[in-house]
């Protein structure tokens, strides 16, 4: 019997894209690990991960790094096909399309703390789409939209002011996180 061996060529940019995505998928399990008064109300810390990259890299490599941490992030924590999943995956395609529109908007008016307040908004709306089509198709799902929002403007804003610290710092951990500038071997993205 002979062996084969499979090789899979891959490139700096790979490379980079996984230490971003496991960045994203450390602070996914962390906020999972961290007990929430209210069902369903999360800081969205691997958001900040994501609108980082956006704002360094594009929204190309922002959808390869949200797309790992779904998936992975699920595998890890054993909700992957769940509604959990379910309800994750839509806020974060939400959450994405909203910040693909938002390359067409001024920077000068639009800057990461709105992108955040946006973004968190969007993924806000995705999940209660989704909750009210396929989990809970009933009109009381409206009385959670205050509860809900309140913490998309607090979490949104918070992560969005941490995302503008990072842009403008230059610190180690970022280096160790993957999170620093990008080197001439990755494709630097537009700020959107």
């Amino acid at each position: 019997m002979t062996r084969s061996t499979i090789s899979l060529r891959t490139e700096p940019e790979d490379h980079h894209v996984a230490q971003l995505a496991a960045a994203a998928i450390a602070l996914s399990l962390a906020e999972a690990a961290i007990p929430s008064p209210v069902p369903g109300v999360k800081p969205g810390l691997a958001n900040i991960v994501t609108l980082f990259v956006l704002y360094r890299y594009g929204f190309r490599l922002a959808l390869w790094v949200t797309a790992l941490r779904v998936v992975a992030g699920s595998l890890l924590l054993g909700t992957f096909l769940s509604p959990s999943f379910i309800l994750s995956l839509s806020g974060a395609a939400a959450s994405l399309a909203v910040l693909l529109a938002a390359q067409l908007l001024p920077r000068k008016w639009f800057g990461p703390v709105t992108l955040s307040l946006a973004s968190a908004f969007a993924h806000l709306a995705g999940q209660l789409t989704v909750v009210h089509w396929w989990l809970i198709p009933q009109t009381g799902i409206v009385y959670l939209v205050p509860i809900f929002g309140a913490s998309a403007l607090l979490f949104g804003t918070l992560n969005g002011v941490v995302v503008a610290r990072l842009l403008a710092s230059r610190h180690p951990l970022l280096d160790q996180l993957g999170l620093a500038s990008p080197s001439p071997d990755v494709t630097s993205g537009e700020r959107p």
